[in-house]
């Protein structure tokens, strides 16, 4: 069965959704096993040990978010070689990426492992549950080669128009991780018993499982991103191709960090209004990490896909990639935020005790908030489309004045004048901004400019000032917002 995607012909909006379908669903996926796993840790092995698996995490979350910004920059690299048809230089791409992703893996893991519990003492992990998080951390820290390699492959098979395959093996991943936990936590059957450590160890043992099947599974299809043994050359790191991966990837990872940073800035400030009030937003962030699933999935979708555009010289299927996914963002995540207002307090209420006081906060701040990811899912998706061509560092200002100009600053400022709905009102405000700041660039900015790699003969010959080619002979009937 075919897997991989032809971004570059047939209509855009059919083609755009099945493709990014498989992403959606993995992020779901993801925040279920996160779920679960800590429904395990939480409940059966008591508070300390569950805060010693959220300390951990935000380090593995950080080490992941570290080089997502090179795994995208892997994925538009790859999308603009097949888009141009150029498969050799496809290979080049994930044989420097392969040995980047590889080496730099190794490096984090042999520096982490001694130094886990220096690590979380800096982060002011509580003493009683010091003990737990690092013996969680030193096996989270064994894991990063075969989290990076997987998340590396997943990224290039995205730009290869390929999101059926990383979804499958990334179930793979989740079921396993769910199997592995109670039977490694208590010691079910032939299973050492392994307490905090064994949750780890089930996070290590399906991703190496779910690695190995995955390479296996491309080795066994002659996958023809499949590198083969006589073309082994390509591991050999291209210095023009590693310094695009590092100039462009660092940007885009950036962007995680500043997000990160402001949430951290965001919580200091609710905090000071008490339990009830941190409580309601912690509530409302359970539900916002799923209310901006589909826009994530729309702008990474829109991303490969305008990659693929871009290097076939498609600009007119680059353009209506941008105004599609922007209308799939307003049909799926509004499908999503209308039930949040309409049935808040039954939805709500799954995360509080009964008759919790902070109920009430919650509804109250979430009615203000969460048309936010509206805007958001806008500048997402735009941002995604300027960034395939390689224009990285207009998207991280943007966010950058949004979060760090307009968010904080308003919800600092305004305050004692609205008290806490300062902080509800910084959302949809920035958002609204970012969005605004987003469509201006996309119109008047010079991203159609940019480039991943410099111009020359052996390289993706696919210069943005290139105009655009007549339409190829599949009509394109894809929807117009």
């Amino acid at each position: 069965m075919k897997t991989s995607l032809d971004l570059t012909r047939g209509p855009i909006g059919s083609t755009l959704f099945v493709f990014a379908l498989p992403i959606l669903a993995g992020n779901v996926l993801q925040s279920l096993n996160g779920s679960v796993n800590a429904i395990w840790v939480g409940r059966f092995l008591g508070e300390q040990a569950l805060t010693a698996t959220a300390n951990a995490n935000n380090i593995m979350f950080f080490l992941i978010g570290a080089i997502f910004g090179v795994g995208m920059a892997a994925t538009i690299l790859v999308g603009q070689a097949i888009g141009a048809k150029d498969m050799a230089q496809a290979k080049r791409v994930i044989g420097t990426s392969a040995t980047f992703f590889f080496g730099v893996s190794l490096v984090v893991a042999c520096i982490g492992m001694p130094l886990s519990r220096h690590i979380l003492a800096w982060m002011s992990t509580p003493p009683e549950a010091l003990p737990l998080a690092e013996a969680y951390l030193r096996i989270i820290f064994m894991a990063v080669p075969f989290l990076y390699m997987f998340a590396f492959l997943s990224a290039i098979l995205r730009g290869s128009g390929d999101t059926r395959t990383p979804f499958a093996f990334l179930l793979l991943v989740v079921l396993l991780d769910i199997v592995f936990n109670p039977l490694l936590i208590f010691g079910i059957g032939p299973f050492p018993e392994m307490g905090i450590a064994g949750s780890a160890t089930a996070t290590l043992i399906s991703n190496v499982i779910s690695l190995v099947a995955l390479i296996l599974w491309l080795r066994h299809r002659r996958h023809p991103l499949w590198i083969s043994r006589h073309e082994n050359a390509v591991y050999k790191p291209d210095l023009a191709i590693l310094r695009a991966l590092v100039v462009k990837g660092v940007p885009m990872g950036l962007q995680m960090i500043l997000i990160s940073l402001a949430m951290i800035m965001m919580i200091s400030m609710v905090n000071a209004y008490g339990v009830d009030t941190t409580s309601a937003y912690g509530a409302a962030l359970q539900l916002w990490t799923y209310v901006q699933m589909p826009a994530m999935a729309i702008g990474a979708a829109c991303s490969s896909m305008a990659a693929q555009n871009v290097g076939a010289g498609r600009w007119d299927r680059v353009d209506g990639t941008a105004r599609t996914g922007t209308l799939f963002n307003f049909l799926m995540t509004g499908a999503l935020i209308l039930p949040l207002v309409l049935f808040d307090r039954s939805i709500l209420s799954l995360f509080m005790p009964e008759g919790s006081a902070a109920l009430e906060h919650a509804r109250h701040l979430n009615h203000i908030a969460v048309w936010s990811f509206l805007f958001f899912g806008v500048t997402f998706v735009v941002s995604g489309v300027v960034r395939a061509t390689g224009a990285v560092i207009p998207p991280l200002v943007i966010l950058g004045i949004a979060l760090w100009g307009i968010r904080i600053p308003f919800a600092k400022l305004l305050q004692p004048t609205l008290g806490a709905d300062a902080i509800w009102w910084s959302f949809p405000a920035s958002a609204l901004c970012a969005m605004l700041m987003s469509l201006a660039y996309y119109r008047w900015g010079n991203w159609r400019k940019a480039t991943m790699l410099p111009a020359e003969p052996d390289g993706i010959a696919v210069p943005a000032e290139i105009p655009a080619q007549p339409p190829s002979p599949v009509a394109d009937q894809g929807p117009r917002a």
